[in-house]
């Protein structure tokens, strides 16, 4: 039996229902009178945007205080007066502890409708460690952070998550909306437990999205196979002297319908870190529990990215070897390197040919980009490119960035077609990927003074990226479930005097 079912026992007594009748009615005589005097005041003045303004913002205010003191009267409410009706001992996480005979208050608990007083019973461990501090059965029952209620914990960890958020917008919104003052330190406290407990939640509610995207996407309408689309990509972070930059890395799992749509993605961002071996890690994880649990045919995989570094040594190392999690069938993944970065060589190809003749130069850009989605095209751009270098004269600078272009292009034509891709409903841009990097870092992380810790980046990016994959309901769901399965028990037997109150 838990403590909160030990709790259930002293509470389900015929004058339980009585007693919360008495405290509405207490909490609402209280509050009527300044609740008439505002209603009062707004029907019996001019009507005007400024008075209705006022009303609106007094009543909400008054009503926050309503529920205030309700929530304070309950929650003080929910364990005995009666030291013999509480547990003479209860365990937690291998320890024993012992009750104390007297309440003890907990002055400043936060919750969505302001700061409460809470009295609760004390527990001190059993090898009375005067460093120790007591265990609160209550707090831990209803799952408090830090002083914080789970609702207004879950409301600044979305806070923290958004755009342009910064510590001291939080904190000032804490106290306009919720009338709750909080220094940074704690704000930080419960950002960082929120944060490290999403790292381990969030896959599994993203796993549960990606399914089903797959099964909308396996019922939609059209004639091609649905695809998942994996991506990842870099963004600068942090900066030191001499050039030496890191790199936080961002990854997408999408899905496409029938028809081509984007149905729905899913994000993964790490801290800077050298090899990015957490990112590969945790991408890979994720689209094999993916394919693991999948029970429908199997959708065409897809890997669009540009042609750096890392992201063509996690085709080679990891996609292009991978099997089928379930039936150990080797998968076949499509490369394919991202559409805007080839066009972005053929604009540099135009530049080195035709120098300050801009007018040819743009013309002939634009015929290549279009020509590369054609049948061939790469090769067809490489045709039209090499043609041209022979006929016309350019300096050695202009030569060798034509060169750097030409071969950008040349050396991975088999991942350039565009053509085969359209045909098939299959994406040829990285930009839900390149568009994760902005969203999910520069927006959050780049903004004008900031500075970061690899750990205190990774603290909100394991918050964004909860957000924006559509997966934080379902995380923060499972993080209460988390918190009820590590209650206190009581140790020992029910006290008489509480079986004789819910008698």
């Amino acid at each position: 039996m838990s403590y909160a079912t030990r709790l259930l026992l002293v509470l389900t007594s015929a004058s339980v229902a009585s007693e919360v009748r008495r405290q509405i009615e207490e909490v609402w005589e209280n509050q009527r009178e300044a609740l008439e005097e505002i209603m009062l005041s707004f029907v019996t003045t001019e009507i005007s945007p400024a008075t209705m303004f006022d009303f609106e913002t007094q009543l909400a205010e008054r009503m926050r205080e309503l529920a205030r003191q309700l929530l304070q009267r309950v929650l003080n409410r929910l364990e005995a007066a009666d030291p013999q009706a509480m547990p003479h001992d209860v365990q937690h996480q291998g320890g024993g502890y012992r009750r104390l005979n007297r309440k003890t208050r907990n002055a400043h608990l936060s919750t969505l409708f302001g700061t409460i007083e809470l009295w609760r019973w004390p527990y001190r461990d059993w090898q009375r460690d005067a460093a120790e501090a007591c265990l609160f059965p209550l707090e831990i029952a209803l799952g408090l952070v830090h002083g914080a209620t789970p609702a207004l914990v879950e409301a600044v960890g979305r806070w923290m998550a958004e755009a342009g958020a910064t510590q001291q917008s939080v904190l000032s919104r804490l106290r306009a909306e919720h009338g709750v003052c909080w220094g940074a330190k704690r704000l930080r406290q419960v950002t960082e437990e929120l944060s490290t407990a999403f790292e381990d939640l969030t896959p599994e509610c993203q796993v549960a999205r990606l399914l089903e995207l797959l099964k909308k996407a396996e019922k939609s309408g059209g004639s091609r196979r649905p695809v998942l689309s994996a991506g990842r990509d870099g963004v600068t972070l942090r900066e030191y002297r001499y050039r030496f930059f890191e790199y936080a890395t961002v990854a997408t799992v999408s899905v496409y319908d029938r028809a081509g749509r984007r149905l729905g993605t899913v994000y993964l961002a790490r801290a800077p870190e050298l090899g990015q071996e957490q990112m590969t890690e945790r991408l890979t994880a994720l689209i094999e529990e993916v394919l693991r649990r999948w029970e429908g045919p199997l959708p065409r995989l897809t890997y669009v990215t540009d042609a750096g570094d890392s992201e063509t040594k996690y085709y080679d190392q990891v996609l292009s070897k991978m099997a089928h999690p379930r039936t150990g069938e080797k998968l076949h993944w499509i490369r394919i390197v991202d559409y805007y970065h080839a066009a972005e060589r053929i604009w540099t190809m135009a530049e080195a040919l035709f120098g300050k003749d801009h007018r040819a130069g743009h013309g002939w850009a634009r015929r290549m980009c279009r020509l590369l989605k054609k049948p061939a095209g790469p090769f067809r751009v490489l045709h039209s490119a090499a043609a041209l270098r022979k006929r016309r004269r350019v300096s050695k600078s202009r030569a060798a960035e034509f060169r750097k272009a030409y071969q950008y292009i040349r050396r991975r034509t088999k991942l350039m077609q565009y053509h085969e891709c359209q045909r098939l409903h299959l994406p040829i841009g990285s930009g839900v990927t390149e568009a994760a990097c902005k969203t999910i870092v520069t927006q959050r992380l780049k903004l004008s003074g900031m500075r970061w810790t690899k750990q205190g980046a990774q603290t909100i990016l394991n918050l964004r990226i909860a957000l924006l994959s559509r997966v934080w309901s379902c995380a923060y769901r499972k993080l209460l479930e988390t918190y009820h399965t590590q209650q206190p028990r009581p140790y020992g037997p029910i006290p008489h005097s509480a079986m004789q109150q819910t008698a």
